[in-house]
């Protein structure tokens, strides 16, 4: 798991490189240099590893326990970034700290997961009951993807809720029950839109831009120049790449075509520049880091740590699903990042974090098991050591 992500992060690095270093070059506000992006990046990488590295020597239990300040600390974040955040492409989502930004919402995707994970053990067998089980994790969710919802970010806020989806499937709820509660958490999200368009003077899409992405979703040609403009040459990008890909540092649509192809759009690059057949060998080995990861979380005795590997695993599934999915066309664009590929500091260091956590999930299993092998050996080494007294 370990080797994989660092495979995953470096890989990450050389395609930003290649999909950043001509913006860089020619750009005045990069000091025209074109390791501008990849520099940062790899300090991130560095922060990343240490932060991982402290993560997997902490017992995951540890994190049971202290959940709930990490969750509030996440909360007030929320809450503040709106009015004193940096706003950048639309949204207010960032709090800049020198030439750098934490982005809340990367925080609450692993401090969510943790507060579900620590109050469904907690519950046990109730929490099949909707009153005391399902009804609160439901009003957490909501609380937190309708503070995102006000930045707005429509992409995190569904990847947080599929997230919270996963791990109360995981952790045993009632299907009815979380069924209902899907439809009370598009209503709720549907009243947040309402309210932000209220107070915007809009509709609930007018500001949003949302409808016209469904719009160019449906029909790629439906506003060439504008709307439709990114999806259009993310999908020239990979027809151009076909089997084999036009070489590393080779495509063509990175140069000034494809709006941000370091970050939300670094798939279409790698696409184009290694071609289908290499770009599906990368997809093989992301599924494998997934499912790697689902292994260690399923064999854990202990609930809260399978369900925080769910969640986590779950959370990077997700958001690579919905990145290489808007890329591609599958699904509308909602502007997200492909964790450890794209460029962006803070999506780094929270989601080598949380493989951190995973890390020492596995470590306390490994740990278990031979502790309970060294004294199964020792029950077998007196057992062939007793010898019975001979009667006289």
């Amino acid at each position: 798991m370990l080797a994989l992500t660092l495979l995953l992060v470096g890989f990450g690095i050389v395609m930003i490189f290649s999909a950043s270093s001509n913006v860089a070059a020619v750009s005045q506000k990069m000091n025209f240099d074109a390791l501008y992006f990849v520099k940062k990046q790899m300090m991130w990488a560095v922060l990343g590893t240490i932060a991982l590295l402290i993560t997997m020597n902490i017992p995951y239990m540890f994190f049971k326990k202290w959940f709930m300040p990490f969750f509030l600390i996440t909360l007030l974040m929320l809450l503040l970034v709106p009015y004193v955040g940096e706003e950048r492409n639309g949204a207010r989502s960032w709090f800049g700290i020198g030439g750098l930004g934490i982005q809340p919402t990367e925080v609450a995707k692993i401090t969510l997961v943790l507060y579900l994970s620590a109050l469904i053990a907690k519950k046990g067998e109730s929490f099949r009951n909707f009153k005391t089980g399902l009804f609160p994790v439901m009003i957490i969710v909501g609380v937190v993807v309708g503070l995102i919802m006000l930045q707005p970010d429509f992409g995190s806020a569904v990847i947080l809720t599929l997230t919270a989806g996963v791990i109360v499937i995981a952790g045993g709820a009632n299907l009815k029950h979380i069924f209902n509660c899907f439809i009370v958490g598009v209503l709720g999200i549907l009243i947040v839109l309402g309210i932000n368009a209220l107070f915007s003077g809009g509709s609930p899409f007018s500001q949003g831009y949302q409808m016209d992405r469904i719009k160019s979703w449906l029909d790629p040609f439906y506003d060439p120049q504008h709307a439709s403009y990114n999806l259009l040459h993310s999908l020239k990008a990979i027809a151009h790449g076909g089997w084999f890909g036009t070489g590393f540092g080779q495509s063509i649509q990175k140069l000034f075509y494809l709006p941000y192809p370091y970050n939300d759009f670094i798939f279409a690059v790698i696409a184009e520049e290694l071609g289908f057949i290499f770009t599906s060998i990368f997809l093989l080995i992301y599924a494998y880091f997934v499912w790697r990861g689902l292994l260690i979380a399923l064999r854990c005795p202990d609930i809260f740590g399978t369900l925080v590997g769910v969640g986590i695993m779950g959370c990077i599934a997700i958001q690579a699903f919905i990145n290489i999915g808007g890329v591609t066309r599958t699904i509308p664009i909602t502007g997200v990042t492909l964790p450890f590929i794209s460029y962006g500091g803070s999506s780094l260091l929270i989601t080598m974090t949380s493989i951190g956590i995973l890390l020492s999930i596995s470590r306390e299993q490994s740990r278990v098991e031979r502790t309970s092998e060294r004294k199964s050996s020792q029950t077998r080494t007196q057992k062939k050591d007793y010898r019975p007294i001979r009667p006289l």
